[in-house]
């Protein structure tokens, strides 16, 4: 009986500790190189996850107790068959045709196994890659499920029938762990499973090939990254193992249980907790990029709203803006200098209390993928006592439901996740509400660039795909076989959507990833300007209005700062014209400020022509060598937070995807002016470059900016995608909570 216990009962922790102890685990698993053990007790997704993706390798227990267990079910099996008696899918027909009875065991199980091979598959996803039977239409994509899917299932299948419940013996699991353990895979139809009396279909293939049915195909690693497709006949010969005589309910235990939809499920909640730690950190960027206020995510406001999920997501948000410049923790009530709004928009502000449900539905969805793991999902059951006596159960433990409720939530946490950051993008990127920053966050003249424009229709398309892909699944369950089936859970397909859902956020989250890379920048240097602009109207008010660069007028630090304020504050508005234009226009518009301010300290308003004329000029002076600076030299790590440095550094650094420049960084522009430089720089008699600058300098200088800018946007904002999909940007921000203390472990 010990076996039924399920060893993964937990306190509720909080969701970034439950994250992190899943990625330590996977860590260690990785580092470790050890086998996973399958008993029927311990697996864990970070378990899955390792010999699904990551090429773990497991392997079954010897413990004697398990393995007696297992023994005395398939001997009490055998008894019961002997006195006669009934068993569902043992010596009856299936489903509703369960009424029929057999004594021919053996040959009920291949018939079980013959009416599942049903699916449909590709003629290309038989044959290896480049094969002219594969030749289909294009259109087409592939048929099977997703190999790491299928590896999952397989160790998640042996893992449930290593619990004693199901009757197989140890050599028939030994012999799909086996397959799994030499990188082999079979081919099994991605679509057909109604997760009703489990994934029926789905794990017939797996049966398929350990029987080496030679129309059922495998999937052989070749050790070098690369694969075959070989018949099960001759996988199995590869595999030196010989085929499988399924005995009685052995067909039924492989394929009556709940695992391929377990499978994908592990794999769509291992990206989605990924997923939902990424995006309070991308709030806490946008909060930077924004130039908002951190006082969003003040204790308080969770502390008279106790949901746990809202206080973890603003105590997570404000531990990754500690260190922050920008937007540092207020100590005052309120925001008395705050030009324009008042408080932050939604996006920002109520990112708590969006996102807190979300992390509470992962949890719960989180516990409940990991106690199907560790569960008997098959029927009949057997139950065997320490007195050698039994019971078959007649059940429905192979309705996968609390798979699909698991998978409904993930979501719609994902389309929730996906929706807060379009609309943190779409503030960003638009200058009517990004407070300063110029429209499509272009660093040339807006009249001539447009950077994140196509990004921002692109994230439109992202969630409406994703609001399509959140429906419930479970709304649309079938009538199936006969009426038997009356209500089935759909798992496979919630948890195929979940990771499709999954795939489309990481897309928007890879995109966003790459706007506020390029926001920062832009916040930065705008704060730059600002701090410079004070000496610049100190210099045009004392050269105009207070006799001399120095100036003496009493009260003029009070005249300097609401002038800079003025200017400024127009400045802001204005960012959706050229620099020049731009320049005069704040100028003149912040004129009638300038003239009160003077007139208010006695100041003579001669001037005034020369001052709106000197003050544009130097404005434009001023921004524009501070925009080379910044290019040569970028400031934004002196002033975004520890937690957005980790990503910042990450995408510049790693990535090597640099600040945009706008209309210039198209790639055929900046293959026209490489050519035109190397073109201007042939060598002169004495072997010189004609330009003063070495050929092995200057020029290869060039050919690595060149390599460094000469990706579309698209490819940029890809190569962050890929690195988020791979885990490698989990990572760091997994290390960094780890050494800041973040996670609560």
């Amino acid at each position: 009986m010990n076996s039924i216990k399920n060893s993964h009962e937990r306190h509720v922790i909080p969701h970034a500790s439950a994250a992190y102890l899943d990625w330590t685990a996977l860590q260690s698993r990785l580092r470790s190189q050890e086998h996973v053990l399958v008993n029927g007790r311990d697996l864990t997704i970070a378990d899955v996850v390792a010999v699904s993706l990551y090429k773990g390798t497991a392997r079954l227990t010897d413990d004697p107790g398990d393995l007696q267990l297992i023994h005395e079910s398939v001997a009490f099996l055998e008894r019961e068959l002997e006195a006669g008696n009934v068993i569902y899918g043992v010596n009856t027909g299936f489903g509703g045709s369960a009424d029929t009875r057999t004594q021919h065991f053996e040959r009920l199980q291949s018939a079980a196994i013959q009416h599942l091979n049903v699916g449909i598959l590709l003629k290309a996803d038989k044959t290896d890659p480049g094969s002219s039977r594969n030749r289909e239409d294009g259109l087409l994509r592939s048929h099977a499920l997703p190999t790491p899917i299928v590896k999952a299932a397989m160790l998640i299948r042996c893992n449930s029938l290593m619990r004693g419940h199901s009757g197989v013996r140890v050599s028939v699991i030994e012999s799909v762990m086996k397959l799994l353990s030499l990188d082999m895979t079979p081919v099994v139809p991605l679509r057909g499973s109604i997760s009703a009396s489990g994934d029926l279909s789905t794990l017939s293939y797996i049966a398929g090939a350990i029987e080496g049915n030679p129309d059922i195909f495998v999937r052989v690693g070749r050790g070098d990254d690369t694969t075959m497709i070989l018949p099960a006949s001759e996988t199995l010969k590869a595999a030196s193992l010989d085929p499988v005589r399924l005995q009685a309910k052995e067909g039924l235990g492989i394929t009556n249980g709940t695992a391929p939809s377990c499978a994908a499920a592990c794999l769509a909640i291992h990206q989605a907790n990924q997923l939902a730690l990424l995006v309070q950190l991308l709030t806490a960027m946008g909060t930077e990029a924004l130039n908002g206020t951190a006082n969003n995510y003040h204790p308080f406001i969770s502390a008279v709203r106790p949901h746990p999920g809202q206080a973890e997501v603003a105590t997570n948000i404000l531990h990754f803006l500690s260190g922050s410049k920008i937007c540092p923790p207020s100590t005052s009530s309120s925001a008395i200098t705050r030009i324009g709004l008042a408080q932050d928009r939604y996006a920002l502000r109520t990112a708590p209390q969006w996102l807190g449900p979300q992390l509470e539905d992962l949890l719960l969805a989180t516990r409940q993928v990991t106690a199907e793991l560790n569960s008997t999902t098959d029927n009949p059951l057997i139950e065997v006592s320490d007195s050698n006596t039994g019971r078959i159960h007649h059940g429905g433990n192979f309705q996968a439901f609390a798979v699909t409720s698991a998978m409904e939530k993930t979501l719609l946490a994902l389309q929730n996740m996906g929706r807060l950051l379009f609309a943190q993008s779409s503030e960003l990127i638009n200058n009517a509400t990004n407070k300063g920053l110029p429209p499509n966050l272009s660093f040339d003249d807006p009249s001539q660039s447009f950077t994140c424009k196509g990004f921002d229709v692109n994230m439109a398309a992202y969630a409406a795909e994703l609001g399509y892909l959140a429906k419930p699944v479970s709304a649309h369950v079938q009538v199936a076989e006969m009426a038997n089936q009356s209500v089935n859970s759909m798992a496979l397909v919630a948890a195929r959507y979940a990771l499709e859902a999954g795939e489309v956020v990481a897309l928007m989250a890879g995109t966003y990833v790459y706007v506020l890379c390029q926001a920062l920048d832009l916040r930065c240097l705008r704060l730059e300007f600002g701090a410079e602009v004070g000496e610049v109207v100190r210099g045009v008010l004392g050269e105009c209005f207070f006799g001399g660069e120095g100036g003496t007028g009493e009260g003029e630090e009070v005249v300097v700062e609401r002038v800079r304020a003025a200017v400024l504050g127009r400045w802001d508005q204005l960012s959706h014209l050229d620099l020049a234009e731009r320049c005069r226009t704040a100028v003149n518009e912040s004129l009638g400020a300038v003239l009160k301010c003077l007139a208010e300290c006695g100041a003579s308003l001669e001037g005034v022509r020369e001052y709106q004329a000197r003050m544009a000029a130097a404005l434009e002076r001023c921004y524009a060598d501070l925009r080379v600076e910044f290019l040569r030299c970028p400031t934004t790590t002196d002033y975004i937070s520890p937690a957005s440095r980790v990503v910042y550094d990450f995408v510049r650094k790693e990535l090597k995807i640099p600040l945009n420049r706008g209309v210039e960084d198209h790639p055929p522009l900046l293959l026209q002016k490489a050519e035109a430089k190397k073109s201007a720089g042939v060598k002169g008699s004495n072997g010189a470059v004609a330009n003063g600058v070495g050929q092995n300098g200057g020029l290869a200088e060039m050919d690595e900016e060149l390599a460094v800018r000469s990706r579309t946007l698209g490819t940029m904002a890809g190569e962050i995608y890929e690195a988020l999909r791979g885990g490698e940007l989990h990572d760091r921000i997994m290390k960094f909570g780890e050494e800041a203390g973040l996670w609560g472990c």
